[in-house]
């Protein structure tokens, strides 16, 4: 079937024939819904096992620094003997010695805590967060009032 270009557009579509295999735009669109749905679902369970591996790995780092910790702590028992021990064999009696690492220990302690009170009174209040969620329990209460 040879068209040219003088034939009218009319006889043209007229002589076009429907492929037996054509989907209406309704059928299009729910397949391309579809296959959004299934898109948006994958993506998710993607998501989920992306974080569930990254907070597993978070978890470990965590309890290794615990622990860590913890043998520091002892570990730091041992050191604080070792410098009342030096002391003792610079002259000084045990008593004294345990009692300067005593000192030394509650020195730290004091400057630490007034680091920390120091830096706590900087910390505000979230003002704006608060002003929200009261306003969005004033609204839940009142949804009509226009403001």
């Amino acid at each position: 079937m040879s068209t040219t270009s003088s034939e009218p557009i009319q006889q043209r579509v007229s002589q076009v024939q429907p492929i037996a295999d054509e989907q209406s735009v309704g059928d299009l669109v729910r397949d391309a819904s579809t296959h959004m749905s299934t898109l948006v679902r994958s993506e998710i369970e993607l998501a989920k096992l992306e974080l569930v591996s990254s907070v597993k790995k978070a978890g470990i780092s965590i309890a290794l620094f615990v622990v860590a910790g913890a043998i520091l702590i002892y570990a730091l028992t041992f050191g604080f003997i070792s410098y009342a021990e030096g002391l003792k064999s610079l002259g000084l009696d045990s008593s004294y010695a345990f009692a300067i690492v005593f000192g030394t220990l509650a020195l730290v302690a004091v400057i630490l805590a007034i680091i920390g009170r120091a830096l706590i009174k900087r910390v505000h209040k979230p003002e704006r967060t608060m002003t929200t969620v009261k306003d969005t329990a004033d609204w839940i209460k009142h949804p009509t009032k226009a403001e």
